[in-house]
């Protein structure tokens, strides 16, 4: 069975940054309140028409680039997402178009905030199986496109953004070394996307989809509760402990959660991603940016990154990586 290496990285994140005080300028919001409650001091919106699979596409071939991989190469194409350019196609099906990988199969997963966690995970089994060798894993959202700009709850956390990896299948390297999925279904703390079923034969009716809402203390405290458990007991189950991971790269929900898990775990802040505070809450791509992030900031060589998604579903998982 062959391991699985990780050939590079890469994100896109739009070109437009909306601060605290243009969200203030149209809602009753004000820069002080988003800092003290999320962290969180800028964030990258799609204003100029990218959607979803363009920010996909366009971290995907920064990823190429690096890896030297053509895109005829790549057997498999996953796009992580829950905000898709639409449910068909697929938006990993405008992916593999835009990039002429037409050897590659291609399919979305939408686990929200946990996805890229689900993508890896998924793609890593299609290559141990043997019967492909190189993957590409996209986690990208247009979260603003979903948010109502009326709702500051919930809107003043999101920003839009991608972050792509390339995978190989490898005979002497193995750098996926553990995981763990988890589900609890509870479809009222947070959802998205709802279109409501007929309830009368009308020529009127027409489908309409709700905006992103969230219970945000639920939501919190379903994190708080659930994440630093799960998190020392999938390493215990590994024969370690959190002082045994070099980096932690949480989802990027906002950055007081990060604090609590990092305090909860008793390890130091400078140990976590933290892009959510420039970025948002970019939902899935929060943690393929904050990977990228670090490989192009540190020697992640011989270290151990524990990757953890958490979102709507409820849904959360971990994988560890040592590079």
């Amino acid at each position: 069975m062959p391991g699985i290496k990780i050939l590079s990285s890469a994100h896109y994140v739009p070109e437009d940054v909306v601060t605290n005080d243009d969200l203030a300028k149209i809602m009753d919001t004000s820069d002080a309140w988003i800092q003290a409650h999320t962290g969180i001091k800028t964030r990258h919106i799609s204003l100029k028409g990218e959607n979803t699979s363009d920010l996909a596409t366009k971290a995907a071939q920064i990823a190429l680039a690096k890896a030297q991989v053509k895109p005829e190469e790549l057997d498999l194409i996953i796009v992580t997402t829950f905000t898709p350019d639409g449910l068909a196609p697929s938006t990993a099906a405008l992916v593999q178009r835009n990039l002429s990988a037409k050897n590659a199969w291609a399919y979305d997963i939408m686990t929200a905030c946990a996805g890229f966690i689900f993508g890896l995970s998924t793609a890593d089994k299609f290559i141990r199986s043997g019967a492909y060798r190189k993957a590409l894993v996209v986690a990208a959202e247009v979260n603003s496109k979903m948010m109502d700009f009326k709702d500051r709850t919930s809107t003043v956390f999101f920003g839009d953004g991608a972050g792509a990896v390339v995978l190989s299948a490898d005979d002497q390297i193995d750098m996926v070394k553990g995981e763990q999925m988890c589900t609890i279904g509870n479809a009222e703390v947070v959802h998205s996307g709802r279109i409501a079923p007929l309830t009368t034969l009308s020529a009127n009716n027409y489908p309409v989809t709700d905006a992103f809402t969230q219970i945000g203390r639920d939501v919190f405290d379903e994190v708080t509760m659930l994440i630093p458990e799960h998190i020392q007991a999938f390493l215990a189950n590994k024969d370690l402990e959190t002082k045994d991971i070099d980096y932690f790269i949480p989802h990027q929900a906002n950055l007081r959660l990060i604090e609590y898990i990092a305090t909860a775990l008793n390890e130091p802040l400078e140990k976590f991603s933290r892009n959510v505070v420039y970025n948002g809450n970019t939902s899935s791509a929060g943690i393929a940016i904050g990977f990228d992030e670090l490989n192009q900031t540190a020697d992640l060589t011989g270290k151990r990154v524990l990757l953890t998604g958490f979102g709507a579903g409820f849904t959360y998982g971990s994988i560890l990586l040592e590079l």
